[in-house]
């Protein structure tokens, strides 16, 4: 029983006297009536000051939220030849249900403050696949970008595609330029990339290049924030290679053909959820 007498005495001190100074301060008889009254109080005054902090200083909560939001979304649309031999299909029905589902997706892809999304369709590496995959493939680009333009612009949705156009057909390459015609007034930008890889020679690298060519004409646009890769395949295979330092990769097992408006808010949650410091210690 002594024993604890320290330690009655030691919380005395700590909680009475401090309720005492200010029970003197404001000439209030003390009581544990007063004393809850007190702490009501400051309370309210703290509540106060934190909505005061939240008007200077931004909000919390959906706003928070919606801050965190990636403004450039980046999707490599992988899986469409797997999907294709899964059903028993051929590579090209696999091809036209990837565009299909692009078609489906565009308009949802600028929901919750995504203003730039960028869809990886062909690399330079993909001109080693058959011909006929080939033609196939730059057939099914063209009647996708030509067929889509009114959709696009009715959307607000500004077309651009870079990469290397030196090989593609001359039909595809008039639809490009009709698609970015039309829609260059876009308040959102949507990227297609054909024929583009992070790949340069040493001896073409000079200053010029690198705000260009390695860049991408990133001044347009910011680099990627969240990249999405379908299919599982953990690689960026060269898509936005030089902009992709702190690109958050996200990686959904989930073949392109099957990637549904219920998977796309789970990337951005998933993205919402990340601590990113930018190489800074925080």
């Amino acid at each position: 029983m002594l024993s604890l007498l320290p330690i009655v005495l030691t919380f005395l001190v700590l909680i009475l006297i401090p309720c005492l100074f200010v029970s003197r301060r404001l000439s209030v008889p003390l009581s544990f009536t007063n004393i809850r009254r007190l702490v009501k109080i400051a309370a309210s005054q703290c509540d106060e000051e934190d909505e005061r902090c939240e008007k200077s200083y931004g909000t919390t909560g959906k706003e928070e939220k919606q801050g965190r939001m990636p403004k450039h979304v980046a999707i490599i649309l992988d899986g469409n030849r797997r999907w294709a031999k899964k059903l028993g299909l051929t590579t090209a029905e696999g091809h036209e249900a990837g565009v299909k589902r692009v078609l489906d997706l565009a308009k949802d892809f600028f929901t919750s403050g995504v203003n730039t999304v960028s869809l990886f369709a062909f690399s330079t590496e993909n001109w080693g696949r058959p011909e006929e995959e080939i033609r196939n493939l730059m057939s099914i680009f063209e009647k996708f970008i030509k067929m889509k333009i009114p959709d696009f612009q009715s959307y607000k949705i500004k077309i651009s595609v870079i990469g290397n156009r030196a090989n593609i057909p001359e039909p595809l390459l008039v639809s490009i330029r009709e698609a970015e015609e039309a829609t260059k007034r876009g308040t959102s930008l949507w990227q297609l990339t054909i024929a583009k890889n992070g790949v340069i020679q040493v001896e073409e690298i000079d200053e010029n290049v690198m705000d260009k060519a390695l860049l991408t004409n990133c001044s347009e646009f910011p680099n990627p924030d969240l990249m999405i890769r379908t299919s599982g395949e953990q690689r960026i295979s060269n898509f936005f290679l030089w902009q992709s330092a702190y690109t958050e990769l996200y990686f959904p097992t989930v073949l392109w053909p099957d990637f549904t408006m219920a998977d796309y808010p789970k990337a951005l949650t998933w993205y919402q959820k990340r601590d990113r410091r930018f190489g800074r210690r925080v």
